[in-house]
């Protein structure tokens, strides 16, 4: 094999092996950006009852408030919203 083959040869897996963790990076900021764009559509933290029901409508179904202090699930399509009283306390994807 000449050496300008050889040497060409080199050049491509060097610059495979160069782009291998840049393309793994780019997939991985695709992928938060995502989950992002995802979180900003549920429910907030601290958010009351009545303005997740105008801003997300009727939940699926209504658990009823347990423990002290008494935490209610309203379960949605695809995602549950625990609250502390009337407040928001955490919003939980399922998976699917």
């Amino acid at each position: 094999m000449s050496r300008i083959c050889r040497c060409l040869m080199l050049a491509g897996l060097a610059g495979s092996i160069a782009m291998g963790p840049a393309a793994a990076d780019t997939l991985l900021i695709d992928a938060l950006r995502d989950a992002d764009r995802e979180a900003r559509d549920l429910p907030r933290h601290g958010a009351t009852m009545e303005r997740v029901e105008q801003d997300f409508g009727e939940p699926e179904e209504r658990r009823s408030a347990v423990g002290d202090p008494p935490i209610t699930r309203w379960d949605y399509e695809g995602y549950s919203v625990y609250f502390e009283h009337d407040r928001v306390l955490r919003t939980v994807q399922r998976r699917q």
